[in-house]
């Protein structure tokens, strides 16, 4: 099943509407890292991760899950070849802490951004995860609240089509 993402962050799927959080930089077609851009296009989901700790079973969905430990990372060194590749820390290029001491990876999608294969400067770490309180933006990711997104994974969704602005 596909959502589709507005720039403005009105999330649809099936006949229900969310409001996402999306990237600070809005959204392009021409993502690049550390931009803080959410990427336009369709972006399917790979997988999803998530805190057995905090979330206890896994969540439904149509996706492989898989429970992240402390020692997990997201490589988004541009200049190592594990570039936007999930890794095992401590690691020896620049990388992103999956197990977080907030809520915003208790339940994350990996996103089929730059990933077929790589492209370094390309962006990394694109996820759709868990927002905060107040949905504030995001590093570039989409992000909903945690029933929210619970629910739309349970719904079957399989990718999401991020507008262009």
């Amino acid at each position: 099943m596909r959502a589709v993402v507005s720039p403005q962050g009105h999330f649809f799927i099936g006949n229900r509407i969310y409001r996402a959080a999306l990237g600070r930089g809005g959204v392009r077609t021409d993502k690049r890292e550390g931009d803080g851009v959410t990427p336009a296009g369709v972006l399917p989901l790979r997988r999803v991760l998530f805190r057995a700790d905090r979330i206890g079973k896994p969540p439904r969905c149509a996706l492989p899950r898989e429970p992240i430990s402390p020692d997990d990372g997201w490589c988004d060194d541009p200049l190592h070849p594990d570039y936007n590749r999930m890794v095992r820390l401590p690691h020896p290029a620049r990388c992103e802490a999956l197990w977080r001491s907030d809520s915003l990876y208790d339940v994350v999608s990996v996103l089929g951004w730059n990933d077929a294969p790589p492209v370094p400067g390309r962006g990394s770490a694109i996820f759709l995860h868990v927002a905060t309180p107040d949905l504030s933006p995001t590093a570039g990711c989409i992000a909903l609240p945690l029933g929210d997104l619970l629910a739309v994974l349970a719904a079957g969704l399989t990718e999401i089509e991020v507008a262009a602005e």
